[in-house]
């Protein structure tokens, strides 16, 4: 007798390369869509704004804004390929800030700090992991939990006040004033996340794991995958991430607080929604989740540089994110005839 099969049949394909990753052919047309569409914001950029635009500072300002959701979104991409979602992310990485700031923490210096806020982002995603791979909560409610949990316990620890790097500790704040090529080096470091990132999900055992454990759970297991070990320790990669981003921007805003972060979970949904990844696990790829990541970050610059509302930029980005899952549905009807 044959196995029986689970509610997703979707069978997850190996990675080929950078543009053809786990999708295959149809990823690649997804992502030189992504390109066309990055190429047509530079344009309208460009037409409207094109002192400012153009210049070198609010170049560096968009890799700037980018390196922080970036590294989140890399994490959140192995959490979705995986079959999960993580709705804490922002308030993880709020958490961490808050905690690598406390005056205690920076009598230590800025490696102590550093690492305070790389332990805490992979402890809480650990705990999101154990809630959900041995819990057996829904990702959504595990996660919503913690989004609730962690901005409290942040606002808790900083009494709802921002608190400053002392001097000090400036190590941390030079990854964002100090420039190699012109170029600052907390992108150096949204890079290397970037490029380790896709090692990890396209070259390694770890990796083909995640896609079959989000495209079939229960083949997965048959497969002799341990299914529970291997969730956890997405969520917990995805904790390591926001401990990343904490110290991005820490270095940015030269503060922690239990502000920050805020809706950084739907900007980083939304980033590897467009960029291709099935929210049904199974099917995704890093160079999508940046391409996508990249496509909200110009959006949200034009609409600074032309002085347009903050809601008009919400309901932009609300109608881009139906419309990628419109065609996911879509793609996938077609793939299944």
């Amino acid at each position: 007798m044959s196995e029986p099969r689970t509610a997703n049949t979707a069978k997850p394909l190996g990675p080929t390369g950078w543009l053809r990753s786990a999708n295959g052919s149809l990823a690649g047309m997804q992502h030189l869509g992504l390109v066309a569409a990055l190429v047509l914001l530079c344009i309208v950029g460009l037409v409207t704004r094109p002192e400012n635009f153009a210049s070198y500072s609010n170049l560096v300002n968009i890799l700037a804004l980018a390196s922080t959701i970036g590294v989140i979104t890399v994490g959140m991409t192995f959490v979705i390929i995986g079959g999960g979602i993580d709705l804490s992310v922002g308030a993880i990485m709020a958490l961490a800030s808050v905690w690598a700031t406390t005056l205690a923490t920076q009598s230590y210096g800025p490696w102590v700090m550093a690492l305070c806020a790389l332990l805490v982002g992979t402890g809480a995603g650990l705990v999101n992991g154990l809630l959900i791979a041995y819990g057996r909560l829904v990702p959504f409610i595990a996660t919503l939990a913690m989004l609730v949990a962690a901005r409290g316990l942040a606002q808790r620890m900083s009494d709802r006040k921002t608190q400053l790097i002392r001097p000090e500790n400036s190590a941390i704040v030079e990854l964002s004033t100090t420039r190699v090529l012109g170029i600052p080096l907390l992108v150096y470091i949204f890079a290397a996340v970037v490029v380790i990132g896709w090692v990890v999900l396209n070259r390694t055992t770890f990796g083909r794991r995640t896609f079959a454990v989000g495209g079939n759970p229960e083949a997965a297991r048959l497969a002799g995958i341990d299914v529970r070990r291997h969730t956890m320790l997405l969520y917990a990669l995805s904790g390591l991430c926001c401990g990343i981003a904490a110290i991005i921007i820490m270095a940015r805003t030269t503060t922690g607080s239990s502000t920050h972060g805020d809706l950084y979970e739907l900007d980083a949904i939304a980033a590897v929604i467009i960029g291709g990844t099935l929210l049904s696990g199974g099917r995704g790829s890093i160079v999508g989740s940046i391409l996508g990541l990249f496509v909200f970050t110009l959006i949200t610059n034009l609409f600074i540089l032309n002085g347009l509302n903050t809601s008009d930029q919400l309901v932009a980005k609300g109608l881009i994110i139906v419309v990628a899952v419109l065609l996911q549905r879509r793609n996938l009807k077609e793939r299944s005839l």
